[in-house]
């Protein structure tokens, strides 16, 4: 069954990408899609069976993969309860986007190639949440970089696509050298690659003393002998294991789209609809996420790096949901809306609260894929128009969309009753997050509780905005296209109802399970717990003022949002007229692509051209075959006048030959 769930997309992909031209595209779409409804009904069993079952942590060899001296990395399939939680939101997700994109790219010539592409993607994913080693989980971890290239440029013949496809590859790149180093530190530290074997050293590495001591004092404890040596310095086990882990870091950072390497996500959104929903909203940028809660025991020993990651974190949710306030295209919004989102998972991770980490998660693949497709859905009513400036009055038009995109926005918002169990998914693992940063009382859980509490706000008016402008209010469309606006087809909306679904009551029936009272049986060591974790058990005994805080910052930003798009809609162009600024430093997204480009694109354009030009034209060209072949031709050139093809030239030179052969012989003999 397990074989079954990763590789039937890849025999999907395999199919349709070898023989989808003389198949066709109806062929390519039911074969696809067919693979993937029994992949994701798989995974569900799985769930049932090892989440929610006895099973607990097992391994499925696939075959030998890599042996090279003392690095041995065996292709196997870790199963255990993080796993089948990863099965279930990669393949709902991806079935569900497999058989939206039937009726979104109904018109597309190219539907085989774009379903082949899905199918890998959702096999490169697959491989990375089933390793059961490093080598393996870079393989997946590459592999959805490529598909993730393939998808957003698929529409090649757009320039932007094409840049943006561009920038998505060369900022993951970044990332993944640090992901890299990471994994060969860990080789050098521990001797293997293997999960069960770095786990296994793990808790024995730095001393017991060191592990249970807090911040600096423990971090002093652990100090020794150095063991590693990174850009010159000498680390201790403590030092070595720091650096690693915040190598790791970098390599999640560019997955999962961390200030500063989130530049590309946005961007990203150049791609089909379908493919915002399946990469960069549910599946691909959970990856660093899923990758810091698996290897949690690491983590765990660094308490330097859990304070770097709920800083960036924290930055991210709070950077992402001012941006996300002054965008304009519904599409970019609901990007921005996942970065913010993805700085509230990092922010559990860092705090050592894993489960509502990967509970956000779960959730959010939910109401967010439903949020892109219901967002595709829009696009597809209007014409293929991105802007939700020259949309409104949409939600008579549309009106299945309206309320799949309402029930998506309640979920993203958080909105549910405090004090009971009456709320959207969510409510239940958003908060979960926002009151665990306030019971883990340190300045850091401080600092990332506010910044969370302040994204919660933003987050609220934004998508309502969106709601408001795109389906409220005077329609601002032509004539024409609003003419044209309907509804989608049934193979459009069904995944929608399936996934509102999730976003309604995901929460409710899991929370439980995920941070609840039955987190033990639930998990079964999947994630790294201390014994007594103070945040597991203390964040549902917060006051009552940390309970209501993300309650009222979501009223607040539905108030506000109602009050400048549907009572005084004049009110948002007069403030953006007073407060030019802030509004360009937010409409431009706090400068990081000008920061980028004056400090590594232009110096690298430069350095290439003086290269080329300079180094490769001038010296290299210049002194090497051109210089050569160009004396040559100054030579021969002399040489070739002498061959004028005249018989009289030719006598004469032989006259003079005869000559001076003579002259040589006189006073040659004579001396």
């Amino acid at each position: 069954m397990y074989q079954a769930i990763v590789f039937l997309p890849l025999l999907g992909f395999l199919i349709v990408g070898l023989f989808g031209g003389s198949l066709g595209a109806k062929a390519s779409e039911y074969i696809t899609c067919s693979f993937m409804v029994v992949v994701a009904a798989l995974s569900w069993v799985t769930f049932f069976t090892v989440a929610l079952g006895d099973t607990t942590v097992f391994t499925v060899p696939v075959l030998r993969f890599l042996e090279a001296g003392n690095l041995q990395a065996d292709w196997a399939l870790r199963i255990d309860t993080l796993t089948a939680v990863m099965l279930v939101v990669v393949n709902t997700v991806s079935c569900l986007v497999h058989i939206y994109s039937i009726g979104y790219m109904h018109h597309d010539p190219n539907r085989p190639r774009f379903f082949a592409y899905l199918s890998l993607f959702t096999f490169a994913m697959l491989m990375l949440v089933t390793s059961d080693n490093l080598v393996q989980m870079f393989f997946g971890w590459e592999g959805v970089g490529l598909a993730s290239y393939l998808l957003i440029g698929f529409w090649y013949k757009k320039p932007s696509a094409n840049a943006a496809a561009i920038k998505a590859f060369v900022v993951n790149r970044v990332g993944d050298f640090g992901f890299l180093l990471g994994l060969f530190g860990v080789f050098v530290l521990f001797g293997s690659v293997n999960l069960g074997t770095i786990f296994a050293n793990a808790a024995s590495f730095i001393p017991a003393e060191a592990h249970g001591a807090e911040g600096a004092a423990g971090d002093a404890v652990a100090h020794g002998e150095a063991v590693f040596t990174f850009l010159g310095y000498h680390l201790d086990k403590a030092g070595a294991l720091t650096v690693i882990c915040l190598l790791l870091f970098m390599g999640a950072m560019g997955k999962s789209a961390q200030v500063p390497l989130h530049t590309w996500l946005p961007d990203a959104m150049e791609g089909p609809t379908p493919v915002s929903a399946l990469i960069h909203a549910a599946t691909m940028v959970t990856a660093g996420v899923f990758m810091l809660a698996r290897l949690s025991p690491l983590f765990e020993l660094s308490h330097t790096a859990l304070i770097v990651v709920t800083c960036i974190g924290a930055l991210t949710a709070f950077f992402a949901a001012t941006v996300g306030l002054v965008q304009n295209d519904i599409k970019r919004v609901i990007a921005y809306s996942t970065c913010s989102q993805l700085g509230y998972m990092f922010v559990a991770l860092g705090l050592g609260f894993y489960s509502a980490a990967i509970f956000h998660l779960f959730t959010h693949a939910f109401f967010k894929a439903l949020l892109f497709l219901g967002s595709g859905s829009v696009i597809h009513a209007v014409s293929d128009e991105q802007d939700m400036r020259k949309m409104g009055g949409l939600r008579k038009l549309i009106p299945k969309t309206y309320w799949m995109m309402i029930v998506g926005t309640l979920a993203l918002t958080g909105v549910g009753i405090p004090f009971t169990i009456i709320g959207t998914a969510g409510f239940f693992s958003k908060d979960a997050i926002i009151e665990g940063s306030f019971a883990a009382h340190s300045p850091v859980a401080f600092y990332a509780f506010w910044a969370l509490v302040i994204a919660a706000a933003f987050t609220s008016f934004y998508s309502w905005r969106l709601i408001f402008m795109t389906f409220h209010g005077e329609a601002r469309a032509s004539h024409e296209v609003m003419h044209h606006v309907h509804e989608s087809p049934p193979v459009m909306l069904v995944p929608l109802f399936i996934l509102a679904a999730g976003a309604l009551f995901a929460g409710f029936l899991f929370e439980g399970y995920f941070v609840g009272e039955h987190y033990q049986e639930f998990w079964k060591g999947a994630l790294f717990t201390l014994p007594d974790n103070h945040i597991l058990h203390a964040f549902h005994e917060v006051p009552v003022w940390v309970k209501l805080a993300p309650f009222v910052a979501m009223i607040l930003g539905f108030l506000v949002a109602y009050q400048f798009y549907i009572r005084s809609p004049e009110t948002p162009k007069r403030l953006a007229a007073q407060h030019r600024g802030l509004y360009a430093f937010l409409l431009n997204k706090w400068y990081f692509d000008e920061l980028y480009d004056f400090l590594f694109v232009r110096p690298a354009k430069r350095l290439g051209t003086f290269l080329w030009k300079t180094g490769d034209g001038r010296i290299i060209d210049g002194f090497g075959p051109d210089g050569v072949s160009a004396r040559v031709v100054d030579v021969t050139s002399r040489v070739v006048k002498l061959q004028t093809g005249y018989l009289y030239h030719y006598a004469f030179a032989m006259l003079i030959g005869v000559a001076a052969l003579v002259t040589w012989m006189m006073f040659g003999s004579s001396i």
